[in-house]
């Protein structure tokens, strides 16, 4: 009983010494503190992370990227050989798509595929806010129910070709269990936000770079002529 207790409390050490290295990646303190948008929806939550990179990008370049994420549309962006290797059937996209260009508030976005570890209905996050260039904010529950999970993404605008983008993850739990297993799958969850950030950030600041590749070409052929 003593070594069993001993294991347990090593373990907790472990895991809270290791909490200062993937949680709130990519951010400052004040970000951490600052109430973004989504924050009301959960009240004094038991867990709440923040994790956030800059892209060489305009706002309004990243926008599209994030308005098409889903299982069954352009994906998280994060890594899809690792997600797919659990069975959830992802495939990112690496341009936008014109037909999945719309986010409405009720929306129903995709994370998990039906009868993934029998989940019959797979899971889905509610569109719960959507203010174009600044935010998406999705709930576990529809609007106007209380939600015990909020997932946002927000754009804070730097100069007209740089961008922030912070994803806020906030929950409150009701049960110990809940609270362990939030904190199991901690490493898990970072790792998943991370490589999404990292995989927009990269997709973003391609096409700027592509798109002025093209100008410069198009210079070039205009100028010859």
């Amino acid at each position: 009983m003593t070594t069993r207790i001993i294991r347990v409390a090593a373990a907790a050490a472990l895991l809270c010494a290791a909490r200062r290295y993937y949680r709130n990646w990519g951010t400052t303190k004040e970000e951490c503190r600052a109430n973004l948008p989504g924050d009301e929806l959960v009240g004094r939550p038991v867990d709440q992370t923040t994790e956030g990179v800059w892209i060489n990008a305009s706002a309004s370049t990243v926008w599209p990227w994030l308005v098409q994420m889903g299982q069954d549309r352009g994906g998280l962006y994060s890594y899809q050989t690792l997600e797919n290797l659990v069975g959830l059937r992802y495939h990112n996209a690496d341009c936008v798509h014109p037909e999945w260009q719309s986010v409405a508030r009720g929306d129903k976005i995709r994370l998990v595929p039906k009868g993934w570890m029998g989940l019959r209905q797979g899971f889905s996050m509610y569109v719960v806010d959507a203010v174009e260039g600044q935010c998406i904010v999705l709930s576990a529950a529809p609007a106007g129910q209380p939600s015990e999970v909020v997932w946002s993404f927000h754009l804070v605008k730097h100069w007209e070709d740089r961008c922030r983008l912070l994803i806020r993850t906030r929950a409150q739990l009701r049960h110990p269990g809940e609270v362990l297993f939030t904190e199991v799958a901690g490493p898990a969850r970072a790792l998943l936000t991370r490589g999404t950030l990292l995989g927009i950030k990269r997709r973003a600041e391609a096409q700027v770079q592509g798109e002025a590749a093209a100008a410069e070409a198009r210079g070039r052929l205009h100028r010859v002529v």
